[in-house]
């Protein structure tokens, strides 16, 4: 099957990356963006272009979700599956009379660290049987993870993932501007971070839950709210408030 992938930014530089270590051929990686194309060229010796699409059996469309819908208007070709990789978009966002799919692959991709390939969990969505063979056969040869799943389905990932992922990283960055404020370097943190997500691989989120709201703490929690003001305390207070309402305090 040929594949193109459309696109130069992190998904496409990391999709590249994943399917030329396990030696499945891309065609070509198409986009915009110079610099990114030529260094995907170097890193996974695969062809690149800024003008001419290369005719392909698959195509992967790796660009923000509010360009998918553009950018799928340049595949002219109907015998193909163009699938997009957005957690948060259906597929009637595809513009063409070709095949429509989804190819979510459930991960934040940053090049500068490298994630493990195989753990990374795929979310395929066709509009047939055939296609979702294929496709699922397509990521079984770079993950262990692979789930067949429609858009409401995807949805609700993508949703989890803001929670779990975004969120807890935006908190992250938060906390490192208080520690800064305090010249403590953030790497002290980074033990406590890592203990808190390993206990989550043998006990539920809700039972692993620590900290003053859950003890209801009220000394604590308003000694913190006194050194803080602005958003970072808006969010210390509605954080502390959901971790009551879970645990009906």
């Amino acid at each position: 099957m040929n594949i193109v992938i459309i696109g130069s930014g992190n998904v496409a530089y990391h999709l590249s990356g994943m399917f030329t270590e396990c030696r499945i051929p891309v065609r070509q990686v198409f986009g915009r963006n110079k610099s990114a194309l030529a260094e995907i060229s170097t890193n996974y010796n695969i062809p690149v272009s800024t003008t001419e699409l290369e005719d392909a059996d698959l195509y992967l469309i790796a660009v923000s979700d509010h360009a998918v819908g553009e950018v799928s208007k340049i595949i002219r070709k109907s015998n193909c599956i163009v699938a997009h990789t957005s957690g948060s978009l259906p597929l009637e966002v595809l513009h063409g009379n070709y095949r429509k799919a989804a190819f979510y692959p459930l991960q934040t991709f940053s090049k500068a660290k490298r994630p493990d390939f195989s753990s990374i969990p795929f979310f395929i969505e066709t509009e047939n049987t055939a296609d979702k063979r294929l496709l699922t056969e397509l990521a079984g040869k770079i993950s262990k993870n692979v789930m067949s799943s429609t858009f409401e389905k995807r949805k609700y990932v993508h949703l989890t993932a803001i929670f779990a992922c975004n969120f807890v990283n935006h908190l992250f960055s938060r906390g490192k501007e208080i520690a800064d404020s305090q010249d403590i370097p953030f790497d002290y943190f980074k033990p406590l971070i890592e203990e808190t997500v390993e206990k989550i691989s043998f006990m539920e989120p809700r039972a692993a839950q620590t900290g003053p709201a859950v003890r209801n703490d009220t000394r604590v929690l308003k000694l913190h709210e006194e050194l803080l003001e602005g958003t970072p305390l808006e969010l210390y207070r509605i954080m502390n408030k959901s971790i009551k309402e879970m645990y009906e305090l």
